[in-house]
């Protein structure tokens, strides 16, 4: 009957989301109760953003230290059900291993000169230099990505070859160099905690994706294919048909003189027969 599989992520270091599956004995009406503490509270709190779907409990906490706390204290959780039936569950949940970054927001794209400089907003949550961020980008002219991992300087990075490449840089700013002028390119963004910070392995979701340049044309390209070999075809029939009867005004045909004399000798044989 006891609260099964309890999963917590600890969300731009604001508030604690935390889910679990009903017991497999639990009554299908079993209501589920969370409670929560940590060394600084005075006594337990109760959580009272609750959600149910298809017996897959949730509920939501705040939860924020000073942004200058180097050391985070143990998150204890209580869930117990609603009679005496049901088992309570206590669990001990360490919160520098449940960070999960926010979404970056704000990403800006321009081009100087054969560079591409992107930028996004920096987390208002997070102490200094306890993040790193992950740029992805991928050109149009490629099916398959290929992905690449490049560490901290973006100076070091090969000229624009591959479909799909990863950059992970500490600031909330980096540049791509030597990019095709005729491409289109398309970047995102998330966020991932330090090791020497936190021992989180979750990172932020990718932001919206965002493009710069523009990608050629395909249906001009697909045109251009059909229409210039039948310009071809067409000027050729045409040349041969003028060719030809300026051959005919240049040259014009020699007679036969085997007609010219046969035609001769048929109307004197005719002339003859009439006298």
């Amino acid at each position: 009957t006891a609260a099964m599989d309890l999963e917590c992520i600890w969300h731009n270091l604001e508030y604690m989301d935390c889910r679990w599956f009903a017991g497999k004995n639990a009554r299908s009406d079993t209501k589920y109760t969370l409670f929560y503490w940590y060394d600084g509270l005075k006594s337990p709190k109760k959580c009272s953003n609750y959600s149910v779907h298809e017996r897959i409990f949730g509920c939501i906490f705040n939860l924020t230290f000073p942004k200058v706390t180097n050391t985070y204290p143990t998150i204890s959780i209580l869930i117990k059900g609603d009679s005496e039936e049901i088992r309570p569950v206590c669990a001990s949940k360490n919160p520098t291993t449940l960070v999960k970054p926010a979404t970056p927001k704000t990403v800006r794209l321009s081009k100087v000169n054969n560079d591409i400089h992107l930028e996004w907003s920096k987390s208002d949550t997070f102490p200094a230099n306890c993040l790193y961020y992950e740029v992805k980008y991928h050109n149009s002219d490629l099916n398959t990505p290929q992905i690449i991992k490049v560490s901290f300087h973006y100076f070091q990075l090969p000229v624009l070859s591959c479909g799909s490449f990863i950059i992970c840089v500490e600031y909330n700013h980096t540049s791509i160099p030597s990019v095709d002028p005729n491409t289109k390119y398309t970047f995102s963004v998330r966020a991932k905690p330090k090791p020497e910070c936190y021992s989180s392995k979750l990172h932020s979701d990718w932001s919206e994706e965002k493009s710069i340049g523009k990608k050629p044309d395909s249906t001009l390209y697909f045109v251009l294919i059909i229409t210039i070999p039948l310009i071809v075809a067409v000027s050729t029939i045409i040349l041969l048909f003028y060719l030809k009867r300026l051959k005919i005004l240049i040259l014009p045909p020699i007679p036969d003189p085997r007609e010219i004399l046969k035609r001769m000798f048929g109307e004197q044989n005719e002339d003859s027969q009439v006298s």
